[in-house]
């Protein structure tokens, strides 16, 4: 198990959003080492408590740690947090006073040399968040069709060169790392710049593993629900496709009539949910991403439940 520390990301803007206070209740619906969540109790004070969930049991073992000095008022659960609503029912953790979703991968997961999230991996082509799930990064890349691979690579990567690269993986299967499989991309497509040939690949086939998209989608509506009126919900989104699912949702549940422009009159019958705090999403602070590097993607949201 790697344990390298890890660092949240925009910490100072997640507590900020989240206005913690003695006695509130919060979930991290992606908890992973703990830092955003050990954060926020501290800053919360005596009675806060707080349900974890990640999918990743490596994760959870290494946030466990970390939480200790909370007891109780730390509770732990292995799910995606897309199941967080029947989660937290069962619990009877509802009406909660904030909901962060960190959908970043950890600096633990990417410095892993056997789950691979990493270029540099030679184990097997993995890229699961949990044990659990059936598909693996090697089920898409060996047996996807090529046209439905280099599809993949460009919706989820937005990677330009996808039928190039799908077609160069296609001729290299069977891929059995994400090393050899990045050598593959770099072989096809060269090198651009510093940032690896391989970037957006090893991303867009991370996505479709988990599904990480439909996630969100389902998860948003959730966190919703489970927030007190005056609640606030927090999401941290490093790819512009997540970013625009979160974006849409609070616009959408911030206003009144969803229909159509077209429609002559309002037939939806929905009501305003949300108040966005942050009109355009917050990015991270110069002096943050100079001394965490993978910070610099980050897209940072927050609403407030009426």
């Amino acid at each position: 198990m790697v344990t390298v520390p890890h660092v949240p990301v925009m910490l100072e803007e997640a507590l900020e959003g989240l206005r913690p206070q003695p006695g509130g209740r919060y979930i991290d619906g992606t908890i992973g080492a703990g830092g955003h969540a050990a954060a926020l109790l501290t800053a919360a004070g005596p009675g806060a408590t707080l349900l974890g969930l990640d999918a990743d049991p490596e994760a959870l073992t290494i946030a466990r740690s970390r939480l200790e000095p909370f007891g109780d008022n730390a509770i732990l659960v292995e799910t995606n947090f897309r199941f967080s609503q029947p989660v937290a029912e069962e619990l009877g953790f509802t009406e909660v006073d904030g909901i962060l979703l960190d959908l970043g991968i950890s600096s633990m997961q990417l410095r892993s040399t056997t789950r691979g999230f990493s270029f540099t991996d030679a184990h097997a082509l993995d890229m699961r968040f949990g044990p659990h799930q059936h598909l693996t990064a090697a089920d898409v890349v060996n047996r996807c069709p090529e046209a439905a691979l280099a599809d993949l690579i460009y919706r989820y990567g937005e990677e330009p060169a996808s039928r190039r690269i799908a077609r160069a993986i296609v001729a290299a299967r069977p891929v059995s790392s994400s090393a050899q499989l990045a050598d593959t991309v770099a072989m096809a497509v060269g090198r651009r710049g510093r940032t690896h040939p391989a970037t957006r690949t090893m991303q867009a086939l991370r996505i479709a593993v988990n599904n990480e998209l439909d996630t969100l989608r389902e998860a948003l509506p959730q966190a919703l629900h489970l927030l007190r009126p005056g609640g606030r919900l927090v999401v941290i989104s490093f790819h512009s496709l997540e970013d625009r699912i979160v974006k849409e949702f609070f616009q959408q549940e911030s206003r009144d009539c969803v229909c159509p422009p077209a429609a002559p009159v309002c037939v939806c019958n929905h009501k305003t949910q949300l108040k966005r705090i942050t009109r355009r999403a917050l990015r991270p602070r110069a002096e943050e991403v100079a001394k965490n590097p993978p910070s610099r993607s980050a897209k940072f949201r927050v609403a407030e439940k009426l």
